[in-house]
């Protein structure tokens, strides 16, 4: 999968999005290590805690199709700025696959970034299994 066809699926999901508070559309996919793609898109909530981010929608479909190892994560949203995951959406990344690239794309102008997930979130929490 290009990099332009995971983010032209995040885009279609983007339209989907329900954003009545920031009025900001955005869509994220999920490849999973086996390359099944996932979708999500922003649902916000006027308790801002329930609202749920496009990537966290998009690898909650995935984790209950049963996948747990991820590729690469991509992000598109309305404007001219990249959209990064927030902090919740890096650690909930890292719960699965910790060395996963991330895309944040410009719905405006098409235009990405890349990032290394360990670049965004260096420091993750991890699990004490002694």
């Amino acid at each position: 999968m290009t990099d332009k066809r995971l983010l032209e699926m995040a885009a279609e999901a983007m339209d989907n999005s329900y954003a009545p508070y920031s009025l900001t559309k955005i869509g994220a996919t999920v490849e999973t290590a086996t390359g099944e793609v996932f979708t999500g898109c922003v649902i916000e909530n006027v308790a801002i805690g329930s609202t749920i981010c496009a990537e966290a929608a998009a690898i909650a479909a995935a984790v209950s199709a049963g996948h747990r190892s991820f590729k690469r994560v991509a992000i598109i949203s309305e404007g001219d700025v990249y959209r990064l995951p927030c902090g919740n959406c890096r650690q909930l990344i890292s719960e699965f696959s910790p060395e996963v690239e991330v895309l944040c794309a410009r719905a405006s102008d098409g235009r990405f970034v890349s990032y290394p997930l360990t670049s965004l979130l260096p420091l993750p929490l991890v699990a004490n299994n002694d």
